[in-house]
């Protein structure tokens, strides 16, 4: 994918930067750049995410439940005929599952990120909202308090682990809330806990 080309390219570039060739050195930095290659792990996870997610046949399947029930009602009327629309016909099938089917067919899941306010200073902070599913495998980053600030930082990010994985997360990351719960204050064991 993308995290290829670069790759290619970077080695392409380093070959440059030992002929001293004007402005490779800048672009090998850029293009080395831990926000970048972070910013195209996210592109490649999300082309991934939209070429794989699931979309559900149809919208209604308790119209589709109907129009079955009805087909079956003109067949020739066998045990199994009368068995299977005794089962399409239950309400346990057309009130629950039926209808959960087409609630969630319906619904539209992607994350969506409240729009940034206009009026945001130049000299302003840039903070980035990080998504993390852990599941029930561990986070893969340790935290710590900083000595003289106070805030709660990433101290290491363990190789292999969600949080390299996803590259989202860095040494050096203040924690500003998480899980919805702001963490200024709050010992690091408080926020291991919320994690």
């Amino acid at each position: 994918g993308v995290s290829h080309v670069l790759t290619l390219v970077l080695q392409e570039l380093s070959l440059l930067c030992k002929r001293d060739v004007n402005g490779v050195g800048m672009l090998y930095d850029l293009l080395r750049s831990r926000w970048l290659q972070a910013l195209l792990k996210i592109y490649e996870c999300l082309q991934h995410y939209l070429g794989k997610r699931p979309v559900p046949v149809m919208l209604q399947a308790r119209a589709l439940n109907r129009e079955v029930v009805e087909l079956l009602r003109e067949a020739p009327q066998s045990g199994e005929i009368k068995e299977l629309r005794r089962l399409l016909r239950s309400p346990h099938l057309k009130a629950a599952l039926l209808s959960a089917h087409d609630t969630v067919a319906q619904k539209d899941f992607e994350p969506t990120l409240p729009p940034l306010p206009d009026n945001i200073p130049e000299n302003e902070e840039a903070m980035r909202i990080v998504c993390l599913v852990k599941n029930n495998q561990p986070l893969g980053a340790t935290i710590k308090r900083h000595e003289i600030t106070g805030d709660i930082t990433v101290a290491r990010v363990i190789h292999g682990g969600l949080a390299d994985r996803s590259g989202l997360l860095y040494a050096g990351d203040k924690l500003v809330e998480v899980n919805g719960v702001p963490v200024e204050g709050l010992e690091p064991e408080q926020v291991i806990n919320i994690l």
